[in-house]
């Protein structure tokens, strides 16, 4: 809205209580004033420009962060749910025990259980070199007491007893021992809610730092228009009136700068996400999927920048309002 038109809104009130007491004569004299298409509060300001890029830099880190966050539990999730679906069942090797038949008797006793998908008992070989990167290669393990190791895959709608298990197992087979990675869950549980809970506290220090600049740069407008509003506020204008106008201004101002840091995260998210399929054909790209995962945050992590973006224009608005709000009162 511009200045005249915001003008001439605040003073219909004033002419419409003295329209009866001005002469015909006079009511016919009179010109229509020249309209100056000037908004109450400028437009193209540096520290107009300033904030949006602050709004934009705080909005590119939320975005981030919340990206970051969406990874973490997303792996977490995966690696909970295939650590939860297998045990490992070792069998440790004492003198004079014949591994093979135990491994053999313990693989019986496991596929005797319901609810077993497979089960996958390690060769001597394999468990070498599993602990090859461990122990070196220069070592001979044919003299190490090296146990056998056999996985166990728990069928995806199936529960066993696992307890009743480990007892068949102690019962026939005194030197073998079952591992659920309970202790493994559990720790990477702990670690991705720790991980959401820095993201929300990251969030909630980037929208403070918002609210503080906006203030800032509110007060400054304030002070930068203070002629404009006292002359609103001779006209009649209310308060409501003129923080509307700055609600507006700093609205669209967290809207931009929203946007730009928001959308150079989805961008970047984006770019990673169509790196990641040529990264995923090498060794490396393998073993760091193994490990992390991928880098696509999926349908929720981009659903959650678009949200930061609507928070951060929101909170930019309700925030310069309620500094004007609580500082016009000195300019009256």
């Amino acid at each position: 809205m511009s200045m005249s038109d915001a003008v001439a809104e605040a003073a219909q009130p004033a002419a419409a209580a003295g329209q009866s007491a001005v002469p015909a004569s006079e009511e016919s004299s009179e010109r229509p004033l020249p309209s100056f298409k000037t908004p109450i509060v400028p437009q193209a300001t540096i520290s107009g420009r300033a904030l949006m890029a602050v709004v934009a830099i705080m909005t590119f880190l939320a975005s981030l962060t919340a990206g970051a966050v969406v990874l973490i539990r997303t792996t977490a999730h995966d690696w909970q749910a295939d650590v939860a679906r297998e045990v490992t069942i070792q069998i440790s090797a004492t003198a004079g025990q014949d591994l093979d038949a135990a491994v053999e008797k313990a693989i019986a006793i496991v596929k005797a259980f319901p609810g077993i998908a497979e089960v996958r008992p390690y060769s001597k070989e394999e468990t070498t070199r599993l602990l090859e990167p461990w122990l070196g290669s220069g070592l001979r393990f044919d003299e190490l007491p090296i146990p056998r190791v056999i996985v166990v895959r728990i069928s995806p709608a199936s529960r066993p007893d696992l307890r009743d298990l480990r007892k068949a197992l102690a019962e026939q087979i005194p030197d073998a021992s079952l591992d659920d990675h309970r202790g493994f869950v559990e720790r990477m549980h702990a670690m991705s809610s720790a991980a959401v809970i820095g993201g929300l506290a990251v969030l909630c220090l980037v929208l403070l730092a918002n609210v503080l600049s906006v203030m800032f740069a509110t007060r400054a407008a304030i002070a930068a228009n203070r002629p404009v509003i006292e002359v609103l506020h001779f006209i009649g204008a209310r308060d409501s009136f003129i923080a509307g106008h700055f609600q507006h201004y700093f609205l669209q101002l967290g809207l931009k700068g929203g946007l730009i840091g928001g959308g150079s995260a989805v961008a970047l998210f984006a770019l990673l996400d169509f790196a990641n399929g040529w990264f995923l054909e090498t060794a490396a790209g393998e073993q760091f999927s193994a490990m992390f995962g991928t880098f696509s945050i999926g349908a929720l992590g981009y659903l959650a920048i678009v949200a930061q973006i609507a928070l951060v224009a929101a909170v930019t608005a309700i925030a310069s309002r309620h500094t004007v709000q609580r500082t016009i009162e000195t300019v009256h």
